[in-house]
């Protein structure tokens, strides 16, 4: 291989997403290694073309490049690119990302087709590499593949972990977190509150109490198991757009650039830490809350089991780590936004204050009981998941057999990608798609429970999130609770438009910048 040659396949492995740090070793001697991945790389895809063969009615595609396909299309933001394709090629596209055909859907139209007409055949996951390394290959919910386990895992979440009557049982968890979470905010008046990282706190201590059973944000253990850091880099690397996992074939590719060795120190930790609270809950002596958590529950049907099949407790810490995943980020992600967008459009914070202070009047406490009342404030909630819904790519499906979606021919093994951004902002669907207008949910039957395809925060069909009602109740009451407790402002001498907005991609979305305002208390 010359060096002309050396620098091109450098280049294209840099636009896979990788480190060109990491591919030093191309400029220093390791040619032969070099060449031999090439052709690797190049029969690989040979043979696939040819199976390909057969004439397919596919989707629109943008044009490709040799190898990587439309792997160099997807950018840092791929919610934006994907929006950008489907605005120039259709709400459908067909895509090759490396060694994976790809199918991406933008409108609600076929976001029905592939979540209701085509759910049973389109009800499993692809082997992503992080969720195989992070989730105990694949044995949690949310990324175990389509089968007789996975069914048996999530009766479980939806009849034992996660039922109304369960989440109803931990009410007084987001109470008591929603009052600390006042306290803390109140403490820090009058000088400016880092608002972002207190809802951190509030997400988090709300899942340890329910999940693990106590409240890890105590007594130094958030910081001695690094919890925020852990969580960060836990969404970041199940971002699903990992070079790696678009060549199956060559999975060294996960080494060179790091991916690898990320995800064995994430696992390590949370697995180590899962180990302690394993043991914990099975000392005869612990001190208990007065409830069963999660992993009382787990640990329960773990024993006895149910004459279905018997969990391992590697089974139940991959279920565990789910809820983290699902049960914090996007509570946080979803408050964070929304008090963001209310403070950046005082009119509506001010008829969303005004609702829920005439509900609840000189009463300090926003209780459960009052959320059904506050029709402006779950409107705002809607508005937030519409334009920010905290996984903007849905977690990709895969077709177990071939389908026939508006009239095109997708064959079995093909991922599919659903852009729950880009519908939420779909001229088709809303008007004035771009802009926060909570208002146009006021007497609207449109809701996010999965029944209605414009708004899908939560997915729907069989892979539709079951931590849905959790996780609207603690968002709930904690934003009704803010809007009552205090007044907000920005601080002095930084306007609206200084707000940095930029946001890093992963399976859910954060704002780089933290939201740092003036909390003044409404009850003096």
């Amino acid at each position: 291989m010359d060096e002309h040659q050396q620098i091109k396949l450098c280049q294209i492995l840099t636009l896979l997403g990788g480190n060109p740090m990491a591919f030093q070793w191309l400029r220093e001697g390791s040619f032969l290694f070099a060449s031999i991945l090439l052709v690797l790389v190049l029969l690989k895809l040979l043979s696939k073309e040819k199976s390909r063969k057969r004439n397919l009615n596919l989707p629109p595609s943008p044009p490709k490049l040799p190898i990587i396909g439309n792997l160099h299309q997807l950018g840092d933001m791929p919610h934006l690119s994907l929006t950008r394709l489907a605005e120039k090629f259709g709400p459908i596209i067909h895509l090759q990302l490396g060694e994976i055909p790809t199918v991406v859907v933008s409108s609600a139209k076929l976001a029905k087709e592939v979540m209701k007409t085509h759910d049973l055949a389109l009800s499993s996951r692809p082997q992503i590499f992080s969720a195989k390394h992070l989730f105990y290959n694949c044995t949690d919910v949310v990324f175990s593949p389509y089968g007789a386990y996975w069914r048996h895992i999530r009766k479980i979440c939806i009849l034992e972990l996660l039922s109304a009557k369960r989440v109803q049982s931990y009410s007084f968890v987001r109470e008591e977190e929603v009052a600390r979470l006042v306290h803390r905010i109140a403490e820090s008046y009058p000088s400016t509150t880092d608002l972002t990282k207190l809802l951190g706190l509030y997400a988090n201590a709300v899942l340890c109490r329910v999940a693990l059973g106590r409240d890890f944000t105590e007594g130094g253990d958030y910081d001695r198991h690094g919890f925020q850091k852990m969580v960060e880099e836990f969404q970041v690397l199940l971002g699903g757009f990992t070079v790696g996992d678009f060549f199956p074939s060559i999975e060294f590719l996960h080494t060179l650039t790091g991916m690898k060795s990320r995800l064995q120190n994430t696992f390590q930790r949370f697995d180590q830490f899962f180990d302690e609270v394993i043991q914990e809950h099975l000392n005869p002596k612990r001190e208990k809350e007065g409830h069963k958590d999660l992993v009382d529950v787990l640990l329960e049907i773990q024993k006895t089991g149910d004459g279905e099949m018997t969990l391992t407790l590697d089974n139940v810490k991959a279920i565990i780590l789910d809820m983290f995943a699902a049960g914090t980020d996007t509570t946080f992600t979803t408050l964070d936004r929304g008090m963001t967008e209310l403070i950046m459009n005082p009119k509506v914070m001010k008829r969303a204050q005004a609702e829920v202070r005439s509900v609840v009047g000189e009463r300090r406490i926003v209780l459960e009981t009052d959320l059904p009342q506050l029709h402006c404030m779950k409107a705002v909630v809607k508005e937030v998941f519409r334009l920010h819904p905290p996984a903007p790519v849905l977690v990709p499906r895969e077709s177990m057999e071939e389908v026939t979606i508006d009239g095109y021919n997708i064959p079995a093994k093909t991922r599919f990608f659903v852009n729950a951004w880009a519908i939420g902002r779909d001229p088709e669907s809303w008007e004035n798609p771009e802009e926060f207008e909570p208002d146009r949910f006021m007497g609207s039957s449109i809701d996010f429970k999965g029944q209605d395809f414009e708004l899908i925060p939560f997915g729907a069909g069989r892979r539709s999130c079951p931590a849905m009602t959790f996780g609207t109740a603690t968002v709930e009451l904690a934003l009704a609770q803010l809007l009552h407790s205090f007044d907000w402002e920005l601080p002095p001498g930084i306007q609206i438009s200084d707000l940095d907005m930029t946001e890093v991609f992963g399976i859910t979305m954060h704002r780089v910048s933290h939201l740092i305002v003036v909390a003044k208390p409404h009850f003096a």
